[in-house]
């Protein structure tokens, strides 16, 4: 690993823990470093989400005792959808072939950016005219499992805009079901990229450490900012990425 990139790579990692202490969007600026790093993309993603998971399994840990069910839906049964997705969105990662996953980087990004910074806004205006059941729920659930175990970016945000729309508003209860459903996903995909030799050792502990750094020390700082100027920088830094990813993409 060259020292640019070791630099590049810490930097990262302590901003992707900062964001992830604030609102989330840490693999928004992990993934695309590690690739600029030279790591190839699929284990980019691989190692990006081997790095980040510490710290989504201290803030699962951290909520344990306020996830609540969802209407007839237990935490059980979440859990278990979301490991089922979570598998299938890794397995899936495995079988996708490179150069695909190279084309597929830029837009899965711009994605999970638009979501995350017009999510909420979106979601407010569809609770007007959309209400889902609990059956619903656990097959979106499903997919965004998927999702999480494939890339993830954005997914928490996702999650809660599904289960607004179920009618849940406890916004403790959002959050601690969101960390805990994502932490499960993130699980397996991590077992399933240790075992398949996808992640990058050298690179995923210099993530992991600057990143847990970052989501200590960010946290202290970003608890007293506003929370509509910290998504607003989240915002920013994701399209920024994005911007990035597909310049470096027109270039190959």
């Amino acid at each position: 690993m060259l020292p640019d990139h070791f630099l590049l790579l810490f930097a990262a990692g302590l901003l992707a823990g900062t964001m992830n202490a604030a609102a989330g969007g840490g693999s928004f600026v992990t993934l695309p470093s590690l690739v600029f790093a030279g790591v190839p993309s699929v284990m980019a993603n691989a190692t990006s989400t081997v790095a980040l998971f510490p710290g989504t399994l201290a803030s699962a840990y951290a909520y344990r005792h306020d996830a609540k069910p969802f209407g007839h839906v237990s935490m059980r049964v979440m859990l278990a959808v979301m490991m089922a997705g979570g598998f299938a969105g890794a397995m899936l990662l495995l079988y996708t072939p490179a150069r695909t996953f190279d084309r597929i980087i830029p837009w899965l990004l711009l994605f999970g950016a638009l979501t995350f910074t017009f999510g909420p806004r979106v979601n407010a205006w569809l609770r007007k005219f959309v209400h889902i059941g609990s059956r619903t729920v656990v097959i979106v659930q499903f997919f965004l499992g998927t999702y999480a175990g494939y890339f993830g970016g954005a997914v928490g945000i996702m999650m809660m805009a599904a289960w607004s729309l179920l009618g849940v508003t406890d916004i403790k209860a959002i959050s601690a079901a969101r960390m805990t459903l994502v932490g499960a996903a993130n699980s397996v995909a991590v077992v399933i990229f240790i075992a398949s030799r996808l992640v990058w050792w050298p690179q995923m502990i210099v993530v992991m450490i600057a990143g847990v750094l970052g989501g200590y020390f960010g946290a202290r700082v970003v608890r007293r900012l506003p929370p509509a100027r910290i998504r607003l920088g989240i915002s920013m830094v994701s399209f920024a990425m994005t911007a990035a990813v597909f310049y470096r993409q027109l270039k190959l």
